[in-house]
């Protein structure tokens, strides 16, 4: 049997209320620091049962200026920016060391909600990088330890023979290096939270970092 892609397309609803409660959003009482925010909406995330709220996209430009996309896992918000964490040999490390500016955005559709991030990326110092993988789990160090991301792969067993030997290593090495590794930080320039509405009077409010510290906020048009 075939899928009709149109009509499959054309039977989805978004924002049905039925299975969407979208809370209201008054931009005149944000806080001044979007990080607040931030917070904010991702605690409220969590706590409508949001699926992998940490996972965000994270888009990045190659050395001709073509675009490049990819989901990936939010490691941390803070002070010091937005950060994630990946192999500085993959496609995407390799991308931000040619042109190291990036845009992020997380969509939690429970609450009709979106927030995208965009700014500078710098790499963490190493000792910071290494800390944050062995806080993780056991199989973010394997999956760390397996390597060679984003390089050809000759098949799938190769890949069982290899993940299977970084499962054992990180299991029996809980500390155990692995150099390109790297934890990547993105200072916000620019930061706009968007509600949904269901009659589509969208709300969305951006902040502009001016001078030293400070942010200027703005609605824009739906």
């Amino acid at each position: 049997m075939t899928t009709d892609l149109h009509e499959l397309l054309r039977s989805l609803r978004v924002w049905d209320p039925e299975v969407t409660a979208l809370p209201a959003f008054d931009p005149g009482a944000a806080p001044d620091d979007p990080l607040a925010l931030f917070t904010a909406w991702f605690a409220a995330a969590v706590a409508a049962g949001q699926t992998e709220p940490h996972t965000m996209s994270l888009a990045t430009a190659d050395e001709e200026g073509l675009p490049d996309v990819r989901i990936v896992m939010m490691h941390g918000a803070d002070a010091d920016g937005w950060s994630f964490a990946t192999h500085a040999t993959s496609r995407k490390g390799g991308q931000l060391a040619a042109r190291p500016y990036a845009a992020l955005a997380f969509y939690w559709p429970v609450l009709g909600r979106q927030v995208r991030v965009r700014g500078p990326v710098t790499a963490a110092p190493s000792e910071e990088g290494r800390a944050d993988l062995h806080a993780r789990s056991t199989g973010a160090l394997a999956a760390a330890l397996t390597g060679r991301q984003s390089e050809p792969l000759t098949s799938l067993d190769e890949l069982a023979r290899t993940s299977q030997d970084a499962w054992e290593r990180a299991r029996r090495e809980p500390e155990a290096p692995v150099s390109s590794w790297t934890l990547y930080r993105l200072r916000p320039q620019e930061v706009e939270f968007f509600q949904g509405d269901e009659r589509r009077q969208h709300v969305r409010l951006v902040y502009r970092r001016e001078g030293a510290g400070g942010w200027a906020k703005g609605l824009l048009w739906p």
